[in-house]
């Protein structure tokens, strides 16, 4: 698993990256009641706005960590939001997207990396 200084989470399945929040997001946000998932096929660039999350105090977007494509986008955290908060590094992941190059995620932070930046 690696880590965004965005407070995302990326791990790699094959060629697609499942995309979630950490731990340390969900608890700054508070509870979340409204998620907006991109549409499966849209092709995003590193840096685009694709997610909405909106809480008790306040709204955030998510950004792509990395080009490529969204191939799946976990539509039980549309139905329950609350999940984000439960599980933020397990069943509440946000989308998956195949990626090119693989090799772009070893320009984030191992979870030690993560843990010293948010300390």
């Amino acid at each position: 698993m690696k880590f965004t200084e965005d407070h995302e989470w990326l791990q790699l399945d094959g060629d697609v990256v499942v995309v979630g929040i950490t731990e340390h997001a969900s608890t700054s946000l508070g509870d979340v009641v409204f998620v907006e998932l991109p549409e499966v096929g849209t092709k995003v660039a590193k840096g685009d706005e694709i997610v909405v999350i909106e809480s008790v105090k306040a709204a955030s977007d998510i950004v792509a960590p990395v080009d490529g494509e969204i191939v799946e986008v976990n539509e039980a955290i549309v139905d329950e939001p609350g999940k984000v908060n439960e599980d933020p590094l397990g069943e509440a992941w946000f989308f998956k997207m195949k990626i090119d190059d693989a090799a772009v995620l070893d320009d984030f932070m191992t979870e030690d990396e993560y843990k010293a930046m948010v300390e």
